[in-house]
């Protein structure tokens, strides 16, 4: 089974054939393109309401080639709340990460910030 996230590169991943150049979110197998956050380096609640409210049980992040998308303590608080597990790490880390929990079943969904 190839992977479901084929690659990622600054500014570009790759998902299912399909090449995106923006910050995508992926819950439950569907892409959702061209994800603006509230602030672009910061994630809130707000900016990830669809997988909250999705029956995922893992969200993996991508904070961004370099790490600079920083996680608001109230994101980690809303997923406790939800019952639903946080990892964070680079973009190029969280893609493994995701793929790694797609290949085994796991309800994954994913916040990637493709550049900083």
């Amino acid at each position: 089974m190839s992977a479901f996230i084929e690659s990622y590169s600054f500014g570009n991943i790759v998902i299912k054939g399909n090449s995106y150049n923006s910050d995508v979110k992926i819950i439950n197998g569907e892409v959702k393109p061209n994800w603006w956050r509230k602030e672009g380096h910061r994630l809130y609640p707000e900016d990830i309401t669809d997988i909250l409210e999705s029956d995922c049980k893992v969200l993996v992040v991508g904070t961004g080639a370099y790490g600079v998308m920083k996680i608001d303590p109230t994101v980690e608080a809303a997923c406790q709340e939800k019952g639903l597990k946080l990892e964070a790490y680079k973009t190029s880390e969280a893609v493994k990460r995701f793929n790694e929990l797609m290949a085994s079943g796991e309800k994954v969904a994913g916040a990637f910030h493709l550049t900083c």
